[in-house]
This record gives structure tokens, sequence and C-alpha cells, in this order.
């Protein structure tokens, strides 16, 4: 087994509406990004690729490259987990924590859990994200952006008592 972890962060944009772990959080800034800018599915994404030391998003997704312009990061996130069971590797579970004043997590939690497994190929069980606020210290605190931390298990597959 190997653990990796992720992290990701976006300011807020103009207008409303952001992505999290491919679920739409319609009362909240959006957030600014090169890609669809789902700081969720980033820090998942680069979680992963750190497990199996496979560099990270922008290794396999340069903002430099016009085709990752305004990409579904959802689609970029099934992209590495099929990377990853190519390298013989599956996921065991994923575990992330959202700093933010805004947009709350917690009502929509199960949403992004189910969004995240149906991607990692994994049961909801698997998967586990809890919103925490930054009590008004700190870019995040002041509502300038989102930050994202994930952790990643993956283990061989068909090792005996993997995840």
């Amino acid at each position: 087994m190997r653990v990796g972890l992720g992290y990701d962060s976006h300011a807020f944009g103009e207008g409303e509406g952001c992505l999290l772990g491919g679920v739409l959080f319609p009362d909240a800034p959006s957030l600014r990004g090169h890609s669809d800018a789902d700081a969720v599915a980033h820090a998942v994404t680069d979680a992963l690729l750190g497990a199996i030391a496979d560099g990270d998003i922008g290794t396999h997704y340069p903002p430099s490259d016009v085709q990752w312009k305004g990409a579904d990061s959802m689609v970029l996130l099934r992209g590495v987990v099929e990377r990853l069971k190519a390298k013989g590797w599956e996921v065991g579970n994923v575990d992330v924590t959202v700093i933010c004043e805004r947009p709350k997590i917690g009502p929509r939690a199960v949403e992004v859990r189910t969004a995240l497994a149906r991607v990692l190929g994994i049961d909801v069980a698997d998967v586990s994200i809890k919103g925490k606020t930054n009590e008004g210290m700190g870019w995040e605190g002041r509502r300038e952006g989102i930050g994202v931390h994930a952790v990643a298990l993956v283990y061989r597959a068909g090792e005996a008592g993997a995840a």
C-alpha cells in the first residue's frame, strides 16, 4: 500500500457557481482556473499521482496546453484512475478536507462523496469529505478562495488484505 497527499487552491472569480468534486454549488462564487477550477478533483488527482510517484496534475494536464482550457476536472481525474490501474494500482480510499467559509460542504457531502466514488471506482463508504472554516483567518477566512487537502491510499491490484 502507498499513500499520497494532494493540495489545491483557487481564488474566487466573477459570477456564481463553483464545482467541487463534480458537484455544482450554485450559491457560491465561481472559482478561477485554467480548467473548470474544481479544487477537490485537483487535490484528489494530485494525491493519487503522489501515491504512485507519477508527478502531479500539471505534469499530465499542463495549464500551458490549450486543450485543457475549461476541461472537466472529473474527466481528468478519471484519466488518472485509468493510468493508476494500467500501472497495477487500485484506489483504496480518499479523505478530503475543503477549507472555506463558503459554500457549506456538509449539507452536500453525500453528493460529493457519491460523485467522487463513481469516478474513482470505489464504494462511497471509502470516500470522505469534510468542510472546515478558517474561523475568519487568512485568505480562506477572508473569503478570497478555497483550499483543499486530500489523502489517498492505493494498493497493488489483487494483493490480499489490501484496503
